[in-house]
């Protein structure tokens, strides 16, 4: 019977499982996982199922679920450990899914400008409610329903025209259920440690989860640039996660 060897990694290094939020796609990563990589790591950066390269799975079906189970196969087939899994934005919600599935394959959890949510909780219910009100009516007068359309960058803190013409092609509708669908929660993932990084120079949607997070006692780390901190932060970013990954 053929094994199938582990992942092998040098001492120090960790092995990161990076997940894109709304829109994008494994791609985003792309500034950010070569930093790592040259920093000794291992980095698997997944695009969840209805997005970019893979949007024409895309389906009013596509939820919070589907996309919990694209990062647990990921982790389950090439059984990862001692994992640093990270989530942007929209992925706090499928970080705090999987942990509660396969907390015994991370290490810890990052949240990046990120949902964190509780039993119960849809991301929807963790927007301000002026955001959550137009997203709900975006989806509904644009969207068929069932998606969320592309939000201008400039919203989002990025204004490099480089860094706009990098992202615009290259981003798409995501499925509004994964917004609606309310976490279901055992408490299993509770005792895998947790760090939030908070990006300070937009509008600062994701404040009350930074607050959220201290009231944890998670240590939270603020990068002074806007929500898209892979993109025009990649390096303070990657500085960031490799400190988080290895210090404990």
């Amino acid at each position: 019977m053929t094994t199938i060897p582990t992942a092998v990694r040098t001492s120090g290094s960790r092995c990161y499982v990076l997940v894109h939020g709304a829109w994008h796609g494994g791609w985003c990563w792309d500034r950010v996982a070569p930093l790592l990589r040259d920093a000794g790591h291992l980095v698997h950066a997944p695009t969840l199922t209805g997005l970019s390269e893979r949007a024409h799975l895309l389906s009013p079906a596509v939820g919070l679920d589907t996309h919990t189970e694209d990062v647990v196969r990921l982790l389950d087939t090439l059984d990862l450990r001692d994992v640093v899994l990270v989530g942007h934005s929209y992925a706090g919600q499928v970080v705090t899914a999987v942990a509660d599935r396969r907390p015994w394959r991370l290490a810890r959890r990052v949240y990046l400008d990120a949902f964190v949510g509780a039993d119960g909780e849809a991301a929807r219910d963790l927007l301000p409610e002026t955001v959550a009100r137009h997203w709900a009516e975006s989806a509904a007068e644009s969207g068929f329903g069932w998606l969320v359309p592309v939000r201008d960058l400039s919203v989002l803190g990025v204004d490099d025209p480089i860094d706009v013409d990098w992202l615009t092609p290259r981003l798409t509708p995501h499925p509004w259920k994964t917004y609606t669908d309310a976490l279901r929660l055992s408490g299993a993932g509770d005792d895998v440690p947790a760090s939030f990084v908070e990006c300070v120079a937009w509008m600062r949607v994701f404040r009350a989860q930074a607050d959220r997070a201290r009231r944890l006692g998670w240590p939270v780390h603020e990068l002074r640039t806007g929500h898209e901190a892979m993109v025009t932060a990649a390096g303070a970013l990657a500085d960031v996660l490799s400190k988080i990954g290895t210090s404990g």
